[in-house]
C-alpha cells in the first residue's frame, strides 16, 4: 500500500464520524420528509428551497438551477428547481456525482403514521419518500460531509477530484427535466455517478418504461335507449382484455439480468362517463409497460398500438386515440462503472456482513439519462432488499435507520476508494 493508498484506520475515521453525527443525519432526513413533494401535482420547488437551505448549514451553498415555468408546465408540473453541490479537493481527478429526486408519488390511503411525520418507532422513520428517495439525500450528503472530515486531518490521503451531489425533482415523471435537463444545460458531466438505490445490492442494469393514454371514443345516449349511442366502455373492456392477454403471454419472454424476470404491463388509471344513467361517450386508459434490457422499445410501441387496434376493429363505432407519455429506456452497464461496483461490494460485505451482489431491477430510473451521456453510474443508496419491504408508492413507506447509518458509511468508504 502507497502513502497516498487509504488504509484501515482513514475507514475507521470515516465511520466514526458518522457514527458520531448520526442523530443528526436522522434529523436532517426528517426535514426532508417534513415537506410534501407529491408529483403530481409536483409543487417541488419549495423543497429544494428547503433543502438548499439545510446543505448551506453544512457550509455548502447549493446551485440552485429552476427549470423555466413554460417548460415545466408543458411537462404537467408546477414547479421545479434542480440543485447542485460541487465540492472539489483538487483541480486534478475525477468528478463522481451522487444523484437522489426529492419527488414522490401522493401518499394515498391507509398509513398509520402520518406520512409527512418522519416518525420513528422501532428504529424505522416513516413517511412518505422516506426509503425512495429522500433517504440518499442524507446517505449522499454525509458520507461526502464525513469524507470532508477526513480530508482535513493531517494524516488523510491526498485527494483527487471531486464530488457533486445532484438532488433532482421529477422522477416519477421521467427525469427529462431532473437529471435529464442539467445534462442537456451542460451543467454537470462527471465521470461516475452513484443513483439513488437500497443497501443490499448494487444495481447496474434496469427495465425501460412506456406509458401511454389510450382515448376510447364512442357516442352518448339516454340510458333509457341506450341502442342509440355507442358504448365507449365496453369498447374499453375489449381493449382491457386484450391488453391483459398480453400480460399473460410476456411471462414467456424472460430477462439474462438477474432480478428482472420478464416484461409485464398494467392498466393505472382509467377514466370515464358522465353519469349512472348515460352510456359512456369517452373512456380513457392510462397503461404502464415495463420492459426488459433486451427488448427494443420502438417495436414494443408498435405492438402495443397493434394489440390496440385489432382489439378496437371488434368493437364497431369506436374510435380510438393513442398518445405517448412516456419512453424511457433500459438501462445496461457501460463498462467503467467496474470501480464502482468494486468498492461498494468491498465495502458493503464489510458492513453488512454479507455478499453484495450486482443485480438488475424491474424498476426504471433516471440513470439511463446519464449513462446515455456517457457517465458509467451504478444504484446504491439506503434502504432493504427489495422495493416491497420499504412500502414505497404504499402506505407506511419506511426505512431501517440501521441500514442508513451502514450505507452511508459504505458510500463515504466508496468515495474515499475513488478520489484517493
Amino acid at each position: 500500500m502507497t502513502a497516498a493508498s487509504p488504509s484501515t484506520s482513514n475507514y475507521q475515521a470515516l465511520d466514526a464520524w458518522i457514527d458520531a453525527h448520526f442523530d443528526e443525519e436522522v434529523r436532517f432526513l426528517q426535514a426532508l420528509v417534513q415537506v410534501p413533494t407529491d408529483t403530481p401535482p409536483g409543487n417541488n420547488a419549495p423543497h429544494a428551497e428547503r433543502t438548499a437551505e439545510l446543505l448551506q448549514a453544512f457550509g455548502w451553498q447549493a446551485e440552485k438551477h429552476a427549470v423555466p415555468e413554460a417548460e415545466v408546465r408543458d411537462y404537467g408540473l408546477t414547479s421545479l428547481t434542480n440543485l447542485i453541490v460541487r465540492r472539489r479537493f483538487s483541480e486534478q481527478g475525477r468528478t463522481v456525482a451522487l444523484n437522489a429526486h426529492g419527488d414522490v408519488v401522493p401518499p394515498g390511503e391507509g398509513w398509520t403514521h402520518p406520512p409527512y411525520g418522519g416518525e420513528i418507532v422501532d428504529g424505522k422513520l416513516y413517511g412518505r419518500a422516506s426509503a425512495v428517495s429522500k433517504s440518499d439525500f442524507a446517505t449522499f450528503s454525509f458520507a461526502l460531509r464525513a469524507l470532508e472530515a477526513l480530508s482535513n486531518q493531517t494524516d488523510a490521503p491526498k485527494l483527487k477530484g471531486g464530488v457533486e451531489l445532484h438532488f433532482t425533482y421529477d422522477e416519477e415523471f421521467g427525469g427529462e427535466l431532473g437529471p435529464g435537463w442539467l445534462l442537456k444545460q451542460g451543467l454537470t458531466k462527471p465521470d461516475l455517478l452513484i443513483a439513488a438505490g437500497f443497501s443490499y445490492e448494487v444495481v447496474t442494469a434496469h427495465n425501460g418504461c412506456l406509458q401511454m393514454e389510450v382515448t376510447v371514443h364512442g357516442v352518448m345516449a339516454h340510458a333509457a335507449i341506450p341502442h342509440t349511442g355507442v358504448d365507449a366502455l365496453q369498447g374499453a373492456v375489449a381493449i382491457l382484455n386484450a391488453l391483459y392477454a398480453q400480460n399473460t403471454a410476456y411471462k414467456a419472454i424472460t430477462s439474462t439480468v438477474p432480478g428482472i424476470t420478464h416484461p409485464y404491463l398494467n392498466v393505472g388509471r382509467i377514466e370515464g362517463g358522465t353519469n349512472t344513467n348515460v352510456v359512456p361517450g369517452k373512456v380513457v386508459l392510462k397503461l404502464d409497460r415495463r420492459m426488459i434490457p433486451e427488448e427494443d422499445p420502438v417495436a414494443v410501441e408498435a405492438d402495443i398500438r397493434r394489440v390496440i387496434a385489432e382489439a378496437a376493429a371488434t368493437f364497431p363505432g369506436i374510435t380510438v386515440d393513442i398518445k405517448r407519455l412516456l419512453l424511457a429506456n433500459s438501462l445496461q452497464p457501460l463498462p467503467g462503472n467496474q470501480p464502482l461496483v468494486d468498492a461498494l461490494q468491498k465495502h458493503g460485505q464489510a458492513l453488512f456482513g454479507q455478499p453484495i451482489p450486482t443485480m438488475g431491477t424491474p424498476l426504471y430510473t433516471d440513470v439511463r439519462l446519464y449513462c446515455a451521456q456517457g457517465v458509467p453510474a451504478v444504484i446504491y443508496g439506503a434502504g432493504p432488499r427489495t422495493v416491497f419491504e420499504s412500502n414505497a408508492k404504499r402506505a407506511d413507506e419506511h426505512l431501517v435507520l440501521d441500514d442508513l447509518r451502514k450505507a452511508t458509511k459504505v458510500v463515504a468508504r466508496t468515495l474515499l476508494d475513488l478520489l484517493a
